[in-house]
């Protein structure tokens, strides 16, 4: 991003210049880009947004971080050198996330918080190597539906559940080189789930019975303060897609996470992980 420098003005248009009036500075910076606009189907991969969300960085927990956790120090909101890129993205462990999704995937959500599985990881391609970026992920409504599991499938039960606090969740690896980001898989197991409204750990807050979506975000800018400002490269992968629950309520994904997830311990333990159902 570029600023453009405006010529100096004088208050009235006829009046003469004064040699102590000082010139006015760069303009301020253009406001952050809209929410989120229309989907886009690109030829192959995943679904690729134009500029989407970011409506509310800066404030307390809508960067995914609790406070003090430790981010990097903040550089100068001098715009990052243009750098050549065609960012592409691949989605780890594809195979799975199909497995889970033909049967409906559910992700627990909890009051102290609960990580995905399958955990959401992608590989870069495409990135200048010298550049720096930001990766960062944010799991927003994929309908305005409630739903329950009823003969043993998902139905819609009613209108949706007012949102909740939207936020993203930035990889604690940004910014990062091109080549450091294209040199492994991007991980991100640490992300957490909450139906807490009031959670103060920056975990993402969901509604029990709501479809949700994930999307990943590309960002080239060597900044955090520099987001709102940044062009945003989006993807989504529609295979990701879930049913946030309070209690798994599909046998056949109670089972599946069983056989995957070296972590189910407690379902193998008791063979029966369910709970009453919300």
């Amino acid at each position: 991003m570029s600023f453009l420098m405006r010529e100096p003005m004088i208050p009235g248009s006829g009046m003469a210049f004064h040699p102590f009036l000082p010139p006015l500075g760069p303009p301020p910076p253009p406001p952050p880009p809209p929410f989120f606009p229309g989907l886009a189907l690109p030829p192959g991969g995943g679904l690729a947004l134009g500029r989407p969300v970011l409506e509310s960085l800066i404030a307390e927990g809508g960067l995914g971080f609790p406070r003090g956790s430790g981010l990097r120090a903040l550089k100068s909101l001098e715009p990052e050198e243009e750098a050549e890129d065609d960012p592409a993205v691949q989605l780890e462990a594809r195979e799975l996330w199909e497995l889970f999704h033909r049967r409906g995937t559910e992700m627990v959500i909890t009051k102290s918080g609960r990580r995905m599985f399958p955990p959401f990881k992608v590989r870069c391609s495409g990135l200048d190597k010298k550049a720096k970026y930001i990766l960062l992920m944010d799991i927003v409504a994929a309908d305005d539906c409630r739903y329950k599991f009823h003969n043993s499938r998902w139905m819609v039960a009613g209108k949706a559940d007012p949102e909740m606090p939207k936020r993203m969740y930035i990889h604690p690896d940004s910014p990062a080189s091109g080549e450091q980001w294209m040199s492994k898989v991007v991980n991100f197991h640490k992300l957490k789930l909450t139906n807490n409204i009031s959670d103060k750990h920056g975990f993402t807050i969901l509604n029990s019975m709501h479809k949700y979506q994930p999307r990943f975000h590309i960002v080239r800018a060597n900044d955090l303060l520099k987001l709102p400002y940044s062009t945003f490269r989006s993807f989504v992968f529609p295979e990701t897609d879930f049913i946030a629950v309070t209690a798994y309520q599909n046998d056949k994904i109670t089972q599946l996470k069983i056989d995957h997830n070296p972590f189910a311990k407690g379902f193998r333990d008791t063979g029966n992980g369910r709970r009453e159902k919300r």
